[in-house]
């Protein structure tokens, strides 16, 4: 079993039944979002919707970001936000309380806090980080400064309180989650314990338990209970002496791809274990990284092949390839197709500079 290859059709960069955002993000559970505008790269992938599209799912609603699972910034689903947080929040909430001792904010100054947010939230009043700061100041809340405000409005997050609201030109907003998803009926926690598992494995596999912690940030004993409850639906098999869980449905086999993949895909993002695309290289050094070391990567048929920057010139983008293997005539006509489908997603004129055959023997 070639695990890349699988993982490929399981994550639908090959093979997408997918056409909305919504749709996408729900069959993956979760789509990381700390960088934006590559999470809308990603999301594009997957369904050939251009940055407009996908921006006017996110502002309607369609797609919440939040932080939520390890946790980090997410697209979800608006149906799933509330049941995804109640399974995952309290574990991260505990994992954080010695930074919120160090920063003097007990659960009394979150209570005071968010009530100051919600109120100022409330009747669909977005509001950036920046005004919501100035609004607790106003109420006498204490000092900010920016660790200290990105804790109080990351818990009201996690409080499943606030989520994003529709984007002001380039800044992000908030708003009262009550006023952008719909109430859900509660499940029991074995219920949503095999939702996310199910979700997971049938997105990523083949994945081992510990790749399935790392993502959702789980403790172990439930990663274990959600596998049990899922096994139905679940196979287990060894691949060189570590037994890995997939979902029990055959994708065909993926056709050969190019892609031109954003810094958190959830192609390798969502693995601890990311050594399986790093076969050519010999290495997955790219996508092993501090959170502002992981870099955009070149993927031809699952396997890592160098890396990516965009640059913006005004209305032009400038994308400098950096391949770091021979590649064929037909893979680097492949890679120049994933750009030209950039090109279609960002619906400005693009630039490439280094997949000329000349670049790629330089690099070899």
């Amino acid at each position: 079993m070639d695990i890349a290859s699988e993982r490929l059709a399981r994550s639908f960069l090959v093979g997408s039944p997918w056409k909305t955002a919504r749709h996408l993000v729900r069959a993956l559970s979760a789509v990381q979002a700390q960088d934006y505008e590559g999470a809308k790269w990603a999301i594009s992938q997957r369904t050939s919707l251009n940055e407009e599209a996908i921006e006017r799912e996110f502002t309607n609603g369609a797609i919440l970001r939040t932080h939520v699972l390890r946790p980090t910034w997410h697209f979800v689903d608006p149906a799933d936000i509330r049941w995804m947080l109640k399974l995952t929040a309290p574990r991260i909430m505990t994992i954080m309380s010695s930074y919120d001792r160090q920063l003097n904010l007990d659960d009394k100054v979150y209570r005071r806090g968010i009530a100051v947010i919600t109120k100022a939230l409330r009747d669909n009043n977005y509001l950036t980080r920046t005004e919501l700061k100035a609004v607790l100041t106003k109420a006498k809340f204490g000092s900010l400064p920016g660790e200290r405000l990105a804790r109080l409005v990351m818990r009201a997050e996690l409080d499943a309180v606030i989520c994003s609201g529709p984007r002001r030109g380039k800044q992000f907003t908030y708003a009262l989650l009550d006023e952008r998803a719909p109430a859900v009926k509660p499940r029991d926690r074995d219920a949503d314990l095999e939702d996310l598992t199910l979700r997971y494995f049938r997105g990523r596999s083949p994945a081992t338990a510990h790749d399935y912690a790392w993502w959702s940030g789980l403790a172990m004993r439930d990663v274990k209970r959600g596998i049990d409850i899922a096994s139905p639906h679940l196979e287990q098999v060894t691949i060189d002496e570590k037994t890995y869980w997939r979902a029990k449905d055959s994708p065909d086999p993926p056709a050969s791809s190019a892609h031109l993949l954003p810094n958190y895909d959830e192609f390798f993002i969502g693995y601890r274990d990311r050594s399986a695309i790093g076969k050519r290289l010999r290495s997955v050094s790219a996508v092993t990284g501090g959170s502002t070391l992981i870099a955009h990567v070149l993927v031809v048929d699952g396997q890592l092949v160098g890396g990516w920057k965009r640059r913006f010139d005004g209305e032009r983008i400038t994308i400098e390839a950096s391949v770091l293997t021979r590649l064929s005539p037909g893979e680097r006509k492949r890679l120049v197709e994933a750009t030209r489908a950039f090109q279609e997603f960002a619906l400005r004129e693009v630039r490439v500079t280094g997949l000329s055959a000349r670049a790629a023997a330089k690099s070899a």
